[in-house]
């Protein structure tokens, strides 16, 4: 799906699972409920979904009621399913039922939170990169081979758009209203709700390292602990394994086989990582941000910077740097 495409996108429909989480739905609606305001037209509209036609409870005890049953909403342009806890439970026959009955209408198909597993065991998601909660990521991942499960904030591919849970609808709405209103309005949403940002693509979810790899992996905790520890002065992986009392050629091992990479590539990746909230949350000049974050050259930075987000460390600090990227 191009830009033009996403411009396109006018009514959403939200079909909302039980126990689906208040936050990531009220995140998804109201920035649709503030462009239409600060715009003074009705760019979108939505519709409330559910398998019954009966209040939906939330994950926080309060209910919300459809304003349509399936069978009865025309068509809407994209279908976001709406999940929280006790997923698999919420995902029923009918459920999925559902989402193929949209998605073999040709409607584009989208999740917040855990919605993402219900567009997995509707088997529409096989080939496309998304983004789901942490909390769910390796055991989904182990379900379903077949789909690219991202650790970002939100993922756009193609007709597919899915968010992680809690304020990531919030900024994969913003994005999405950056193509149809415009970079003001979309600028204009944010304010309204207090952003410091407009958060994109490049933007990964916090996951808490034992979240990736399980417990009873303490050599590899205290290794990644000791390389966030030393960012701007960073320590050789030999005396890295040393302190661990360990072989370099052990830690590989355990790098690769746990998180699916080296421990060179993974301490560069926090570099960078740390390079990119000073760049975008301080006024720490692109030379400054160099030393920060442990470089010897500004040309080696700008090369790795580069490397990771397709562009220069100076571009963070352009307006037209605020973009979503299309996969």
């Amino acid at each position: 799906m191009v830009p033009q495409d996403i411009s396109q996108l006018s009514h959403i429909g939200f079909l909302v699972l039980p126990s689906f989480s208040m936050i990531a739905f009220t995140n998804a609606v109201e920035p649709l409920r503030m462009a239409n305001q600060l715009s003074r037209k009705r760019l979108y509209r939505w519709s409330i979904i559910t398998c019954t036609d009966e209040p939906v409870l939330a994950s926080n005890g309060l209910a919300i009621t459809p304003t349509v049953r399936p069978e009865e909403v025309p068509k809407p342009d994209i279908l976001f399913v709406c999940g929280g806890t006790h997923v698999r439970e919420a995902v029923t026959d009918q459920v999925i039922s559902v989402v193929r009955k949209y998605h073999q209408a040709g409607v584009a198909l989208g999740a917040v939170c855990t919605g993402t597993f219900a567009l997995a065991k509707a088997g529409v998601l096989n080939g496309y990169r998304c983004s789901i909660h942490w909390e769910n990521l390796s055991a989904i991942r182990e379900e379903f081979p077949g789909i690219d499960f991202s650790g970002e904030l939100f993922v756009i591919d193609r007709d597919r758009f899915t968010c992680s849970g809690g304020t990531a609808p919030l900024d994969l709405m913003i994005n999405m209203i950056r193509f149809k209103g415009g970079k003001s309005l979309a600028a204009d949403v944010s304010e309204q709700f207090i952003m410091d940002r407009i958060r994109d693509e490049k933007d990964r979810q916090h996951i808490p390292l034992v979240a990736r790899i399980g417990a009873g992996h303490e050599s590899l905790l205290e290794a990644a602990l000791a390389m966030e520890g030393n960012i701007e002065n960073p320590i050789s992986l030999d005396k890295l394994a040393e302190d661990l009392g360990l072989s370099l050629r052990h830690l590989e091992r355990l790098f690769k086989r746990y998180l699916g990479t080296t421990p060179a590539q993974y301490y560069l990746d926090l570099r960078l990582r740390r390079a990119r909230e000073l760049l975008l949350q301080t006024n720490m000049s692109v030379m400054e941000v160099t030393v920060a974050c442990g470089f010897q050259s500004s040309s080696h930075f700008s090369k790795s910077y580069r490397g990771v987000f397709g562009y220069p460390p100076s571009r963070e600090r352009h307006p037209d740097v605020q973009h979503v990227t299309i996969m």
